[in-house]
């Protein structure tokens, strides 16, 4: 099956006339599983709709390209948010960007789903059906803190002028959609679809059964009282985000209501399949073989999905409130088919680079209650600790690994999209943690601890760093026996809401002790819809509504940016200052513990405190 269209010559090579629906996005063409504009158009074409893809429109004659769809125009941002695409948590302006055609940048616009959806609106007019799905909207889809503009945006829905918003995994909700438009319904009439949001103006709304967020007007003031206001409607959309219990939810905004319908039903084991199981070209087309391809299918194109869903539920993470934090996950006759597939492209080395999804090793929901109750909303999984109704298993996700281990042609299968090491270590049964050292892992394992301080970790949702040094500790006996040298590479985070310059400080130390030099380290990047964003908006924990410390200034997110990477002599300013104003005087030296050496200024600092240190202790001493 080739790609599907994405010129008028290619509609018309296919003896269209007329397209059923345009879906528009901010990433270049690629028909792979791992782009969600590639699953959405495939689960349409298996329905018997013609579907055309319009990739990073730039022109008012690029939107006219297809003339006007049949049913509708599909309007999405791209694989990631298009802010987090453009821009580094400094707010610098990136060089590349992997979902456009040679890694170019500038090629998709800021908030391109608002950008996209109000030329279609302005070139087809007040009629034409306009639908917003993907990250983007998803994560916007109630007043969310904008970090860019450090301020409060209304829900997308209402900024970009669509009809419908769909949020979540979209191939349930896509099809009833579709489905619905060409039986004659109009799209202003769709306020039922599961896992959609509309809008209706606050004198017809006569809605009963529903869970109020405090309106725009309210989370918007800028104010320790909107702040508030803002982390209460947090905790709400947040709690409310479940297939199975999840209620309707409004905010809101002037004369007109937000209504998000309550989750869509997960996809069963059986739908998954189907999905995955659609004629993707596993590549970008081909129309981008001059520009040099699209570098972001390098890392997934010899990849398998295996799962959605995750139970760890990290605050910092969006995931999570977007796929939810139930595990639903493919057979395993459907992931070998895909191998199979694989193996047989005529570039395949020989190498499956990841077998996995938001976390790797999660083939089930955390515990039985989940798919009859929904997950607890007022507490985590595996954080702080692990509640003792977790059933601790990874006998099916050993058992599809060892079958794919055994698919003609392939010679390794790694493991690389991260391992819950948590989880991991919770199995008292060590068959999995010995395989996946004896075979699964290419020399270096990829793992989340984040952090070293257990203040700062349960502000992220994350375990204690006993658990870390638990599992690194046992990681390294089990490599040794196994004869290897692999080594863990943990991804850590600095300027958390909740770490302080002493906690960075801290992890400084930590990395120093280890002898670890990370060549990436990530700062905490405050993306819309998770409920880290909200502490570092309102200094709020939205569960408790206690303070929370948010390192807030460039200087100080800086300085801590550059402890973890303290050896770099680039830093070396940032470091220094950061220990002087902690006075650790202490790490700036020669000594083996040490972080930097002091220069003349610091010399004389150090030497002044030590003096006043020393007549304090002798006054007391003669008192």
């Amino acid at each position: 099956m080739p790609f599907l269209p994405i010129t008028s010559e290619e509609m018309r090579e296919r003896g269209w006339q007329q397209p059923d629906f345009v879906l528009v996005t901010g990433d270049a063409y690629v028909d792979h599983p791992s782009f969600g504009t590639a699953i959405i158009s495939r689960v349409l074409e298996h329905h018997g709709y013609k579907v055309c893809i319009l990739p990073q429109p730039q022109r008012d004659e690029d939107y006219r390209r297809f003339g006007t769809p049949r049913l509708a125009f599909l309007v999405n941002g791209g694989n990631i948010d298009p802010m987090v695409a453009h821009y580094t948590a400094a707010k610098k302006k990136r060089s590349q960007d992997a979902y456009s055609p040679g890694g170019k940048a500038g090629l998709r616009p800021d908030r391109a789903t608002i950008v996209y959806s109000r030329a279609i609106r302005r070139l087809f007019g007040a009629d034409m059906p306009i639908a917003i799905g993907g990250l983007e909207a998803s994560l916007r889809r109630f007043a969310h803190y904008d970090y860019w503009d450090d301020t409060v945006r209304p829900s997308i829905l209402f900024d970009s002028e669509a009809d419908l918003l769909m949020y979540g995994m979209g191939e349930r909700h896509i099809v009833e959609i579709a489905n619905r438009l060409n039986a004659g319904e109009p799209i202003t009439a769709l306020t039922d679809v599961l896992g959609t949001c509309y809008g209706i103006k606050a004198i017809d709304f006569t809605l009963v059964s529903a869970v109020e967020c405090p309106s725009f007007e309210l989370v918007s003031a800028p104010t320790e009282a909107g702040k508030r206001q803002y982390a209460v409607s947090t905790r709400i959309q947040q709690e409310e985000h479940d297939p199975v219990r999840g209620r309707r939810v409004i905010q809101r905004h002037g004369d007109r209501i937000l209504v998000q319908n309550p989750p869509s039903p997960l996809l069963s084991t059986a739908e998954m399949d189907e999905v995955y199981g659609l004629p993707y070209m596993r590549d970008y087309h081909p129309s981008y073989e001059p520009m040099g391809g699209v570098p972001g299918i390098a890392e997934v194109k010899f990849s398998v999905i295996h799962n959605r869903g995750c139970f760890g539920a990290c605050n910092f993470c969006a995931l999570a409130y977007h796929q939810g934090r139930q595990i639903t996950a493919r057979s395993h006759d459907s992931v070998v088919a895909e191998a199979e597939q694989i193996a047989a492209m005529p570039d395949f080395k020989g190498y499956i680079h990841d077998v996995g999804g938001p976390t790797a090793n999660f083939r089930q929901s955390a515990c039985k209650v989940q798919s009859k109750r929904g997950c607890c909303k007022d507490k985590k999984c595996l954080a702080p600790e692990m509640c003792p109704a977790v059933e601790v298993t990874h006998e099916d996700y050993l058992s599809l690994l060892r079958r794919l281990r055994q698919v003609k042609g392939v010679k390794k299968v790694f493991v690389r999209s991260g391992i819950r090491f948590d989880y991991l270590l919770a199995d008292k049964n060590e068959r999995f943690f010995k395989e996946l050292i004896r075979h699964h892992v290419s020399g270096q394992l990829k793992v989340a601890p984040e952090h070293v301080s257990d203040r700062v970790l349960k502000y992220m949702g994350k375990p204690s760093f006993t658990v870390y040094e638990k599992f690194r500790k046992r990681f390294y006996e089990l490599t040794k026996s196994e004869g290897k040298k692999q080594f863990l590479v943990p991804y850590l985070m600095s300027s958390h809401p909740g770490s302080t310059v002493n906690d960075a400080i801290k992890l400084a130390q930590f990395l120093k002790k280890e002898g670890l030099h990370p060549e990436q380290v990530q700062d905490f990047y405050p993306t819309p819809g998770t409920v880290s964003t909200c502490m570092f908006y309102t200094g709020l924990d939205p569960n408790t509504l206690n303070p929370v410390y948010v390192p807030r200034t460039p200087q100080e997110k800086a300085q801590q940016r550059a402890l973890l990477q303290y050896y770099r002599p680039e830093n070396r300013k940032l470091v220094l200052a950061a220990l002087q104003k902690a006075g650790r005087y202490d790490l700036i030296g020669n000594g083996p513990n040490c972080l930097v050496k002091p220069d003349s200024v610091t010399k004389e600092a150090a030497a002044k405190k030590a003096k006043k240190e020393k007549f304090s202790r002798y006054s007391r001493k003669k008192k």
